[in-house]
C-alpha cells in the first residue's frame, strides 16, 4: 500500500503562493508551480482538482481568520453591553484599531492574493463582499444605538454600505501598496483623525 508523501504539500503550497503573488492567479502557470515545487502535475491532481481548488488552499488561512473576525462583530448579544460600551464601538479608538491592522498584518500576502490577484476565482470580488459582510455587522451596531437613542443620524443599509465600502478601502490601500508596519502604524493614526463614525451617526 503506498503512503502519501506529505512533504510535496508545504512545498506545493509555498510555489503556489509565489506564483500567484507574481502574476496573479489568471496568469499563474500551474507548471511553473509544479516545477518550483519540484512535483509532478499528477502529484498536484491527487490533491486538489486544478489551480482554483489550489488557490482556494493557498489563502485557506486568512479567508478562516477573517471569517473569524466577522463573525464575531455580527454574532454579539447586546443584551450584555451597557450604553457605555455600546457608544464606545463608534470611536475610533487608536488602539483598537491598529489591533486590527495587526491581525491584518499576520496573514498579509494571504490578504494581497483576496485583494488583489484573485481575478477569475470564486475570490474576484472578495474586497466588495468583505465590506458588504460588514455592513450587515455595522447595521446591527447602528439600529442597536439608534434603538437605545443614542445616535440621532438616519442612515439607510445604502449608505451604511457606501460608509463601510469607503473605510475598507482605506484599511485595504496600505497592503495592497505593500507599506511597511511602520507606515501603517502611521496611516492608523491618520485614518483615526480623518474618519468619524460618531459624527457620522450622530452620536449622542
Amino acid at each position: 500500500m503506498s503512503v502519501r508523501d506529505t512533504s510535496i504539500d508545504p512545498r506545493l503550497l509555498e510555489s503556489a503562493r509565489k506564483e500567484f503573488m507574481d502574476r496573479g492567479f489568471l496568469k499563474a502557470e500551474l507548471k511553473t508551480i509544479c516545477d518550483n515545487a519540484g512535483v509532478t502535475t499528477g502529484a498536484v491532481y491527487k490533491r486538489y482538482k486544478g489551480k482554483e481548488e489550489l488557490f482556494r488552499a493557498v489563502v485557506q488561512e486568512t479567508t478562516e481568520k477573517l471569517d473569524s473576525f466577522i463573525t464575531l462583530r455580527r454574532e454579539i448579544d447586546f443584551a450584555r453591553m451597557a450604553d457605555d460600551e455600546v457608544r464606545a464601538t463608534w470611536i475610533m479608538d487608536e488602539k483598537a484599531i491598529l489591533d486590527m491592522f495587526r491581525m491584518l498584518w499576520d496573514v498579509r500576502e494571504g490578504f494581497v492574493l483576496l485583494l488583489e490577484k484573485s481575478a477569475g476565482t470564486a475570490y474576484e470580488n472578495y474586497g466588495h463582499d468583505f465590506a458588504f459582510r460588514m455592513t450587515d455587522a455595522y447595521m446591527q451596531y447602528y439600529r442597536e444605538t439608534r434603538r437605545r437613542g443614542l445616535a440621532e443620524a438616519e442612515i439607510s443599509e445604502t449608505e451604511m454600505h457606501m460608509l463601510c465600502s469607503s473605510f475598507w478601502m482605506a484599511v485595504y490601500e496600505p497592503f495592497i501598496h505593500r507599506m511597511t508596519w511602520e507606515e501603517i502604524e502611521e496611516h492608523c493614526r491618520v485614518l483615526c483623525r480623518c474618519f468619524d463614525w460618531a459624527g457620522a451617526i450622530c452620536l449622542k
